[in-house]
């Protein structure tokens, strides 16, 4: 395993990231233990970056991974864990957002639920206009000088918000962003390429992406004119699946599984692939909910893409703004 910097920080992770959301989990398709095994068998690849939030299966999430490598007993102090804060947790009038008070009270929980006395890198998970970026940013920061976080970042920041972050944060003495996580694959390049990949260079910032495979689209397993597979997300959304599958992402597609072939991979794998070779990317976060789902996309480590079929990927995926999947 090669590991990457987070931007100009001197942290180092593998180059994949293990989701923790474990939506198969959260929505009853799989047992508790298979997420477990999952979380174990990413570890014992060498995946030491591994991605979580107060939000997901109601914090249920964090509390396994925290039972989880509490199990594995020293394991907890070779990994970097994230955690994040902004989305809506109960019903009362301070359960969402950035204000002190949240924050303050939502790393507690998050602390308590890992089982942990530090988050590595805790996340906005998104941005809130409602707070000040003053009131926010400092929150943080306190957290990073009582030693309950080690490093700071953001979610689906826009390069504007980005770099007003920063801003304060530098005139302020605050400890800064290190690293950003977006959306970014092969169907939707259009938020990260021209502004914020740029700007993550130019101050120094990792990037995390989310969704590397535009939610199973990018598998190979669902085309243009066919019904998706029984069972998968998108069986129960069907007509979402027919009015995104354009003509252009069906190429992206095709693409992407002639290319795989030519290299003896999958299309998970090439699309994977594809994403590691930005090197302003620290790191996709896959989302397996089985160990063998790991295994697969390991394959994407260790081989390149031709000059020429990165140029193919390139052109076939040229930004369609319009265009929306999630």
């Amino acid at each position: 395993m090669e590991y990457r910097s987070i931007g100009k920080s001197g942290l180092r992770v593998s180059p994949l990231c293990l989701g923790t959301a474990f939506r198969g989990w959260w929505q009853g398709l799989n047992e508790e233990d298979a997420s477990v095994r999952t979380i174990e068998r990413a570890i014992e690849l060498g995946i030491n970056f591994i991605d979580g939030a107060n939000f997901y299966f109601q914090g249920r999430c964090e509390a396994l991974l925290g039972k989880t490598l509490k199990g594995m007993g020293s394991k907890r102090d070779d990994l970097v864990i994230t955690s994040k804060v902004w989305s809506q947790i109960g019903e009362g009038p301070n359960d969402k957002g950035l204000s002190r008070y949240h924050i303050m009270r939502e790393c507690e929980r998050s602390l308590k639920r890992l089982q942990t006395d530090h988050i590595d890198i805790y996340l906005l998970h998104s941005f809130d206009p409602h707070t000040p970026l003053q009131e926010t940013l400092r929150a943080m920061d306190d957290l990073v000088r009582q030693g309950k976080v080690r490093y700071v970042g953001a979610c689906n920041f826009t390069a504007a918000q980005l770099v007003e972050s920063l801003w304060i944060a530098d005139q302020a003495g605050y400890d800064p962003f290190i690293i950003l996580q977006n959306q970014y694959n092969l169907m939707h390049r259009w938020e990260i390429e021209p502004e914020l990949f740029p700007r993550c260079t130019q101050h120094g910032l990792g990037m995390m992406s989310f969704s590397p495979l535009a939610v199973g689209l990018l598998t190979g397993l669902f085309r243009r004119g066919k019904q998706p597979p029984a069972g998968s997300h998108w069986a129960s959304n069907s007509e979402r699946h027919d009015e995104i599958l354009t003509q252009r992402n069906d190429q992206i597609i095709q693409a992407l599984t002639d290319i795989a072939s030519a290299h003896g991979k999958t299309p998970a794998q090439t699309a994977i692939n594809w994403l590691l070779d930005h090197p302003e990317l620290s790191a996709p976060i896959i989302g397996p909910d089985h160990p063998e789902h790991v295994d697969e996309a390991m394959g994407a480590l260790g081989w390149n893409l031709t000059t020429e079929q990165r140029t193919q990927l390139d052109e076939v995926s040229q930004f369609a703004p319009h265009l929306r999947y999630t």
